[in-house]
């Protein structure tokens, strides 16, 4: 008998103590899933269907971008016959470049036929002397008290602008206007001379200062317009060339305003 009290005693206080230690584990469950319901909700919270749907939409529009980017551009019918005239895979001598180059041109009105120059190398500001006509008349100014007070009311009306040295002081307060315009006098383009009004008669003459692109190495000239004869078109690329010197083109491309391009023969 006295073995059952005792064993009852024990059980009674292992139940007590059960008892005590259940509302401690039923708290801290308790707790955990306040923290869950919690961590849910703000779960729910950033998830806000306008967010998925703006999420959606910039995803659809970046798939919209690349498919378009894919996309090869689309040619007319005029320029695809041309194409189709011209080898892409070959290089034609001068005479017969300029020849399909006035053959493939496709424009109602009468086209430029310009010169794409890919350089091997950066060079400087070159002073071209074309012997026949570009298709432009270039505007050439020289410095005095007339100009910049034009320059100072921003008012351009010239293509070129020469100065002498003495002149160059009252011109520095223009720079950020010309520089951009890239019509600021520079020595090394030849634009800042003692005698200008020389520089002047043979800029109209026909001598043009061509300059490369910042960024890359290639060059863009005019050297006529399609009604010209081949033989001018000829001239002036060959002093073109000439200029730049044949030690500095990799790659001599003709096209018309309105045109496929056509490779030249170095």
């Amino acid at each position: 008998m006295a073995k059952n009290i005792i064993q009852t005693i024990d059980l009674t206080e292992e139940q007590l103590a059960t008892k005590t230690e259940r509302p401690e584990t039923e708290e801290k469950s308790s707790e955990t899933k306040i923290k869950k319901s919690a961590s849910k909700k703000k779960a729910s919270k950033k998830a806000d269907p306008k967010d998925q749907n703006e999420s959606k939409k910039e995803t659809k529009d970046d798939s919209a971008k690349e498919s378009e980017v894919a996309k090869p551009k689309q040619r007319g019918k005029k320029y695809v016959e041309a194409r189709s005239r011209v080898d892409r895979t070959r290089t034609y001598p001068l005479m017969e470049a300029i020849s399909l180059v006035k053959s493939t041109s496709y424009s109602g009105f009468d086209g430029t036929i310009s010169a794409h120059l890919n350089l091997t190398k950066e060079i400087n500001p070159v002073e071209v002397s074309f012997p026949h006509s570009t298709g432009k008349n270039i505007r050439v100014a020289i410095v005095d008290e007339e100009v910049l007070d034009k320059i100072a009311k921003e008012e351009i009306d010239f293509d070129v602008l020469l100065a002498k040295p003495a002149m160059m002081p009252k011109l520095t307060r223009h720079a950020r206007f010309l520089g951009p315009r890239g019509l600021m006098p520079n020595p090394k383009n030849g634009t800042v001379t003692s005698d200008p009004e020389a520089k002047k008669a043979s800029l109209l003459a026909g001598a043009v200062v061509v300059r490369a692109e910042k960024k890359a190495p290639l060059l863009h000239v005019r050297i006529g317009k399609v009604s010209q004869p081949e033989n001018e078109l000829q001239a002036n690329l060959e002093a073109l060339i000439k200029a730049i010197n044949p030690v500095n083109i990799a790659k001599i491309t003709l096209a018309a305003t309105m045109g496929p391009g056509v490779k030249v023969q170095l």
